[in-house]
């Protein structure tokens, strides 16, 4: 097999993985960002952002549940949700699964990467951006909290990682403009890079957020394409509530309202607040 037939990602210096391509499917640069989406036999389509791997067909289901009903569920009465990046639709599918959920404003720098997701990757979406409780906005994420009022039930941050125009969502100011806009046990969560790799994001993250928030922490989840180990997703909340509640009480809210799912369970969300050592150990560097 020649290297055409392979895309290489070199997020780290030391570390690459590779997809075998079978069909290029789109490519643009579009001033903004160089996006391509490629056909691979194992994960399925895949859509890569400044040569950076950010959802695969495959195994997007890891990612997009664990950050949406994690928090849904640990709130209990979530009514709003703002989602920031997350232009594939993947997140919003999620979170519009929830019933109770009445609205939810989707916030994306790029409105081409919408547009060529509901196009080229339509099984992630997966109808969620026909649902009439989702609100697009095609706005600058920093901005948006910050020049904003509403307020929010749950705000999930599904950015790239602080590299170039995502750096700003990983910011102090960011988050004290989230904590701002969330209701009183509102919950912040956000993607945090993989410890084992990317470890400076948990220690700065985590200094950058308990200015800000009661509660701060992370949880993990096992994504095949995020390689490297375990990817930490962050946590932070005005209460200290919603991250306390019991097993028992998730399990009672999942089988009150149920929705399919193939990777969250009640057990693996409660679990998943147990973090190796090493982990452990960054947040408090």
């Amino acid at each position: 097999m020649s290297d055409e037939s392979w895309y290489s990602e070199r997020l780290y210096d030391d570390w690459r993985q590779g997809f075998r391509v079978t069909r290029d499917i789109y490519r643009v640069q579009d001033g903004l960002q160089d996006i391509r989406v490629f056909e691979t036999p194992g994960f399925g389509r895949v859509l890569a952002l400044d040569g950076v791997i950010q959802v695969t067909a495959g195994d997007e289901f890891v990612y997009h549940e664990m950050l949406a009903h994690t928090p849904i569920y640990a709130h209990g009465g979530v009514r709003s949700v703002c989602v920031v990046g997350g232009g594939d639709g993947g997140m919003v599918r999620e979170v519009l699964r929830h019933a109770q959920v009445e609205r939810v404003v989707l916030v994306e720098i790029d409105a081409s990467v919408i547009d060529l997701c509901r196009r080229y990757l339509p099984m992630v979406s997966d109808g969620a951006f026909d649902d009439p409780r989702l609100e697009v906005a095609i706005a600058d994420g920093a901005a948006f909290m910050r020049d904003g009022t509403e307020r929010f039930d749950v705000i999930i941050v599904d950015s790239t990682d602080p590299i170039g125009p995502g750096a700003v969502l990983f910011s102090q100011d960011f988050y004290g403009d989230c904590a701002r806009r969330l209701t009183d046990e509102g919950i912040l969560v956000n993607q945090n890079g993989v410890p084992f790799l990317q470890g400076g994001e948990i220690t700065d993250t985590y200094r950058r957020r308990r200015v800000h928030f009661a509660d701060v922490g992370f949880y993990v989840a096992a994504v095949p394409t995020y390689v490297g180990g375990v990817m930490a997703l962050g946590w932070a909340s005005p209460s200290l509530r919603p991250r306390a509640e019991t097993l028992e009480t998730l399990r009672a809210r999942f089988a009150a309202a149920p929705i399919p799912t193939r990777y969250y369970t009640p057990d693996v969300h409660k679990a998943a607040f147990a973090l190796p050592r090493y982990v452990e150990v960054l947040v408090t560097a």
